[in-house]
Order: structure tokens, then C-alpha cells, then sequence
């Protein structure tokens, strides 16, 4: 077991309202075509990790 921790965590915050929260409109609408495309891409949902960062799926590294 590690003695760190990790700071930035997956949780249930809204992707959608993340990104409807971003007021520059071609900003917005760029944004939910990645998210798109990486959906499609990636096969996993779209998961907040913290307050601003989207993620696809995890991994563990060593």
C-alpha cells in the first residue's frame, strides 16, 4: 500500500453540466463533439475526475 494519495479522484459530477458551464459558445460546442468522439472511441462513459478534468476509463500504472 502507498502512503501517497492521490489528490485528483474520479466522482459523480455531471460531465454534461460541466460542460454546459462553459460560456464561450464555440468553446462548447468543440468541447461536447471531443467528448463524442472520445466516447465513441474509447467505448467508456465519461467520468469527472475533480472539479475539471473528463477522463475515459482507467488505468494503473506502475
Amino acid at each position: 500500500m502507498s502512503k501517497y494519495e492521490l489528490k485528483t479522484k474520479v466522482n459523480d459530477a455531471s460531465v454534461k453540466k460541466f460542460l454546459e458551464g462553459v460560456t464561450d459558445d464555440q468553446k462548447r460546442e468543440d468541447s461536447f463533439t471531443i467528448l463524442d468522439l472520445m466516447t465513441k472511441v474509447t467505448g467508456d462513459k465519461p467520468k469527472m475526475w475533480g472539479t475539471s478534468i473528463i477522463g475515459f476509463g482507467s488505468h494503473h500504472n506502475k
